[in-house]
């Protein structure tokens, strides 16, 4: 694993600078950074998606009042982080909500974070060697992970066996899918990369496009009008100011632009930040799960009848799964059991598919055969005299158009 040389501070000085964000809760934290910034937070064990969500968002430093490591399972994000060139500091401890003050400018020099000629709080910077390390230890211990899953995957069941084995609570949409192949878009892992893969197979075959939460400002960053967009509470968490969709919050303009809207509720059917699509006027269909929404999208798929449901930006290995290490991964494993064959991840998809024969391929294929043809005949004695007497008829013909200007 290689990672990238770390960036010396804009101003010439030894280690990184930036401004100060702070959050104990990282889902609002992540509503607050600005590219330059030293995010802190305390968040033990940082996952993949909370990593990918700094990295769009430009931070420079990560100061962690918990482990980014703790050993207990293989977690995705630090790795990330580093090889993004992100500076990881971590077990600095929560007192750094104290010391620390959101909106001021710091440096961080191995490991100690300071303000002016200040040490202000100290901990302990992150090498790429440690998180390899690190990251193969966590790895020998999944026995006890694996055990857990399955506990929480038979509760899953117990709970939502209507919805997985009968689809009963899912929506019918306004939207045709019955027998069309449908992509469904997260901003998770690799997510840009997949679109990219996607799109001639978008642009050939017209698949009904999937927006979860802010993956419909990806697709409509890439040119896609979203035909569906299923959203829950964090993506309609309000956009306060510096807020944007890169944060975790789908857009309004998104929002108004999607053909259809389905809102990911619990099973109440109460989703905190529901009044931000009554006030924007937008109407939308409820859907009640327990599950996670990038579940929540497939299972919608699925029940509606799609052909085949590609899945961008969405886990597909057994270190992504275990990177959530929370219920929805139940949810996760089931919902892909239910979708089957049918499930295909966007990264397959170029394999798979070669794109649609077009006249100008049939074209020409055509002329190379005409041509091959003409030089074998050529090569014959009647070949030989058809050539002759083309050449003739040419010289003639040339001959006749130079008499007309003489």
């Amino acid at each position: 694993m290689k990672f990238p040389s770390r960036q010396p501070a804009v101003d010439g000085m030894p280690g990184v600078s930036g401004v100060v964000r702070m959050d104990r809760r990282t889902s609002s934290l992540l509503r607050r950074v600005r590219p330059g910034d030293v995010a802190v937070l305390d968040h033990l064990d940082l996952d993949r998606s909370t990593a990918q969500a700094l990295v769009d968002a430009g931070v420079v430093a990560v100061v962690n009042a918990s482990s980014f490591i703790s050993g207990r399972y293989p977690n995705l994000g630090p790795e990330l982080l580093a090889r993004s060139g992100v500076v990881l500091v971590d077990e600095v401890g929560t007192d750094v909500f104290s010391r620390l003050q959101d909106g001021a400018p710091v440096r961080i020099l191995d490991g100690a974070v300071r303000q002016g000629e200040t040490q202000v709080d100290t901990g302990h910077e992150l090498t790429a060697e440690e998180i390899e390390a690190r990251m193969a230890e966590a790895r020998s211990g999944l026995a006890t992970q694996l055990q857990s899953f399955t506990h929480n995957t038979t509760e899953f069941l117990r709970r939502e066996q209507e919805l997985l084995l009968l689809g009963q609570g899912v929506p019918r949409t306004r939207t045709p899918i019955e027998g069309r192949p449908v992509v469904v878009v997260v901003r998770g892992y690799d997510y840009q990369e997949d679109l990219r893969r996607l799109r001639r197979y978008i642009r050939e075959q017209r698949p009904v496009l999937i927006g979860v939460d802010t993956g419909a400002d990806v697709l409509l960053a890439a040119h896609h009008r979203p035909d569906i967009v299923v959203v829950g509470d964090t993506g309609l968490a309000q956009l306060g100011s510096g807020a944007s969709e890169q944060q975790g919050t789908v857009s309004d303009k998104v929002l108004r632009t999607a053909r259809e809207v389905v809102l990911h509720t619990d099973r109440s059917g109460r989703a905190a930040g529901g009044e931000r699509l009554d006030r924007l006027g937008v109407r939308y269909k409820g859907f009640a799960a327990t599950g996670a929404i990038e579940d929540v999208a497939l299972l919608l798929a699925d029940v509606n009848g799609a052909s085949l449901v590609i899945a961008v930006g969405t886990h597909a290995t057994l270190d992504e799964f275990l990177d959530r290490q929370r219920s929805g991964l139940a949810s996760t494993f089931l919902t892909r059991l239910r979708v089957g064959p049918k499930l295909v991840d966007a990264k397959g998809v170029p394999q798979l598919y070669a794109g649609r024969v077009r006249l100008w391929h049939l074209g020409l294929v055509l002329l190379a055969g005409l041509i091959a043809l003409g030089v074998a005949v050529a090569a014959t004695p009647v070949g030989e005299e058809w050539g002759s007497a083309i050449g003739g008829a040419l010289s003639d013909v040339v001959d006749w158009i130079q008499g007309l200007f003489t």
